[in-house]
Parts: C-alpha cells; sequence; structure tokens
C-alpha cells in the first residue's frame, strides 16, 4: 500500500510540471489505475465484495471512458501544449509540495498516531494539488485533470477513513463525477470546434 502511496505522490506532483495535454490525460489514467488497485486491496483484505463492484467502476470509469473521451479531444486539437498557465511549473511544484506538507502536517495535528496516517495525508494533498491545477491552468482539459485528481483524493479519504463506503454512495459520487466529467468534456468538444484551442481564456475574447 505504501507503494501505491508514493505513485500517488508522484503522479500528482508530475501533473504540476507537465505542459503536453496527452502526458497529463496518460498521468491521471495512471493515477486512477492506482486508486482503483487500492480499493481492490483494501476489498481484498476486508474481504468486502461491495469494494470489488468500486474498484471495477473506478477501472471503467476513470481508467477507461473518461481518458479515452479526452485523448479523443486532445489528438484533434492543433496545439495540444499549455505554454502559459496562470502559475509558472516551477511556482506550481513548489506550491504542490508545500500542500503536502501542511496535509502532513494537518493529519498530525487532527488525527495523532493514526495507523492510515499516510493514505489520508495523501488523500488529502491530492484533493489540494487538484484544486490549485484547476485555479492555475488555463487549458480546459487541464482543469478536468485536475477535477479528477480532486475526485481521487475525496474517494481516498473516504477509502482510508471508512475502509469503504457503502456501495449505494459509491456508485452515486461515481454518477455525479461522470455526468460532472461528461458535461465539461462536452464543452471542451464543442470550444475545440469554435477555436481549435481548450483555452478557457479565449472565452474573455467573446462579445455578446
Amino acid at each position: 500500500m505504501n507503494f501505491l502511496i508514493i505513485i500517488l505522490l508522484v503522479t500528482s506532483l508530475l501533473l504540476t510540471r507537465v505542459s503536453r495535454l496527452k502526458t497529463a490525460v496518460t498521468i491521471i489514467l495512471i493515477q486512477s489505475f492506482m486508486v482503483a488497485l487500492a480499493c481492490g486491496i483494501d476489498g481484498l483484505e476486508a474481504g468486502a465484495v461491495h469494494m470489488y463492484v468500486a474498484a471495477i467502476l473506478t477501472a471503467v470509469i476513470k481508467v477507461g471512458l473518461i481518458p479515452y473521451a479526452l485523448l479523443n479531444i486532445v489528438e484533434k486539437l492543433q496545439y495540444e501544449r499549455e505554454d502559459h498557465p496562470i502559475l509558472n511549473v516551477n511556482s506550481s511544484s513548489v506550491t504542490a509540495c508545500i500542500a503536502i506538507v501542511l496535509a502532513y502536517g494537518l493529519i498530525d495535528q487532527a488525527l495523532p498516531g493514526a495507523n492510515s496516517r499516510d493514505a489520508l495525508a495523501t488523500a488529502l494533498a491530492m484533493t489540494l494539488i487538484g484544486l490549485l491545477i484547476i485555479m492555475t491552468r488555463r487549458q480546459a482539459i487541464m482543469q478536468i485533470v485536475g477535477l479528477i485528481t480532486m475526485e481521487n483524493g475525496i474517494y481516498l479519504v473516504g477509502l482510508s477513513a471508512t475502509k469503504g463506503l457503502p456501495l449505494i454512495i459509491e456508485m452515486g459520487i461515481f454518477f455525479d463525477v461522470l455526468v460532472a466529467v461528461v458535461v465539461l468534456v462536452i464543452l471542451t468538444h464543442r470550444l475545440k470546434l469554435s477555436g481549435m484551442s481548450t483555452d478557457i481564456s479565449r472565452l474573455k475574447k467573446l462579445k455578446g
């Protein structure tokens, strides 16, 4: 499990440094696969069948459907890089490192001696880094990647704190995320058709 936690932290940090959209989608695919694997391992240890279902749903939706839709859009873009983020990559990486230290400090303060300290701190750090990506990137694809990183972090919090939410709640969360991402993918697709770019800063040029 510690190995998975390290990979989740590394993938979250890498997302603050990438400029190629295709690379970002590939990283979020790997990160989501690690979350599905963590859910499957916890289900195996607890003998909980509903966690297998949650792991399969995670794999199908966040490792299969969403990355496929995002890569399909990226392949059609004329220019698939983000060269002018609001915060440059070095500053983003430093801020992400501060978020990780802050997450560990908060968990140590709130839950001293907790067995799942590393998993909870990683989950909180992923949530903060996802929020950072949403706030500092201009490309809609990167903002979707940030949203999925946040959701992966929140899901990991539930997994670490409760050893798996009831299946009906997990399915509700997956459905909400799926709907949100589908809407964003459709909007991104429309944005691409109008300007062959998913840079949301171009929306400022629109006039009513």
